[in-house]
């Protein structure tokens, strides 16, 4: 089902329908879409390139970092890098984004400082950015309630009355296949559908809700759940940057423009681990991983540019030369932020304080003391 067809324009008949929405082959080659339409110019087409293999370097020094004792946890991105800045690029200046805590991509769009996310897995900040600043909520671990949130959030702008003018803005909301499980979010589909909310549902679909296949989730493709609900759902190919920029620029304009929610599935694979804590070769294949290799998000942009003679090999090997060195930049900066003390953990909990929390942190603070008093 098209966004369209559920909006009242004709239905493509079912036979003709394509399940998937794709702009780019995995050989790199550019194909038209008659429903999403997209016309970037070389430029464009090498920033999302470079945006692409500048994450992924990002991704893979936090996964070291992480292994060398210096994050707690990391939860990568490999293998999302698509999914996440074709949709990132298509948010505006009054958008809002609500995260879970992979999309990282996203945050990169919305111009969040790398460091801030590493700090929070390094356990030294809140999460450490300003939403407002950069139209992207903090990371949610709670899986799931992010989506009520973008929808309570979607409702508000709606009750401003701007929907429909220069000013007005949408919410997306990311999660992951197994999230759809929650009762979180089908009760968020529920709210977004009968309130008709500027929300768009971005649903990462990388096949495994950790160890948990796709299967056992869901007896039908995931965008056709939002049938149910009464809003439009669409699958795009989510490791082509250029089909989720389109799909995902169209149903946040429908949001803007009082048009309601979308879902998007985009089908895509986790190719590493959950989390670092995770091991996948424990219940998935070595095959499957290899067969979604052939679909990599950055060879196919690579081999667009090389095949339409927008980039040489000069332009690659630039490229790779300042992903390394941001993460360079960005190892030396996250080795060099500082421990917070202790007691910090009680500052900006609470708009005002309470006794309770007096009480516990006069307690810690005693706890802390007797360490003092034992060493001297």
């Amino acid at each position: 089902m098209t966004i369209d067809s559920v909006r009242g324009a004709p239905a493509t008949p079912a036979h003709a329908e394509p399940d998937l929405v794709q702009l780019l082959t995995p050989e790199g080659e550019r194909v038209e879409h008659p429903d999403y339409p997209l016309d970037l110019s070389p430029e464009e087409i090498r920033g999302l390139y470079r945006d692409l293999v500048t994450v992924r370097r990002l991704d893979l020094e936090a996964v070291a970092l992480t292994r060398q004792g210096e994050l707690g946890i990391w939860a990568s991105l490999l293998g999302q890098e698509a999914a996440q800045i074709g949709s990132g690029r298509a948010l505006g200046d009054h958008d809002m984004a609500f995260p879970s805590y992979r999309e990282h991509a996203v945050a990169w769009c919305r111009k969040v400082e790398p460091l801030k996310l590493l700090g929070l897995f390094r356990g030294v900040n809140h999460g450490g950015w300003d939403p407002a600043e950069h139209g992207f909520h903090l990371y949610t671990i709670v899986i799931g309630s992010q989506t009520l949130h973008a929808t309570g959030y979607a409702m508000g702008i709606q009750r401003d009355g701007v929907l429909g003018t220069p000013s007005a803005g949408a919410t997306i909301a990311y999660f992951g296949d197994g999230a759809t499980s929650q009762g979180d979010v089908n009760e968020s589909f529920v709210f977004a559908s009968v309130f008709n909310a500027p929300v768009v549902f971005f649903c990462q679909n990388n096949q495994w809700a950790i160890s948990e296949p796709l299967e056992r989730q869901s007896r039908i493709p995931l965008y056709k759940r939002a049938q149910g609900y009464g809003f439009p759902g669409v699958r795009v190919d989510g490791n082509d940057v250029l089909a989720c920029l389109a799909v995902t620029r169209k149903a946040l304009e429908a949001a803007r423009t009082g048009q309601g929610p979308t879902l998007i599935e985009a089908f895509t694979y986790r190719m590493g681990a959950h989390t670092t804590t995770d091991d996948p070769t424990r219940y998935r294949l070595k095959t499957e991983e290899e067969a979604w290799k052939l679909k990599d998000p950055i060879e196919r942009v690579k081999a667009y540019l090389v095949r339409s003679d927008m980039a040489d090999q000069s332009f690659f090997d630039e490229i790779e030369a300042e992903a390394k060195a941001v993460a360079s930049d960005l190892r030396k900066q996250c080795l060099a932020l500082p421990d917070p003390r202790p007691l910090e953990m009680f500052e900006n909990v609470y708009a005002e304080r309470h006794p309770l929390m007096t009480e516990e942190q006069e307690q810690f603070a005693a706890y802390l003391a007797s360490f003092e008093e034992v060493s001297s």
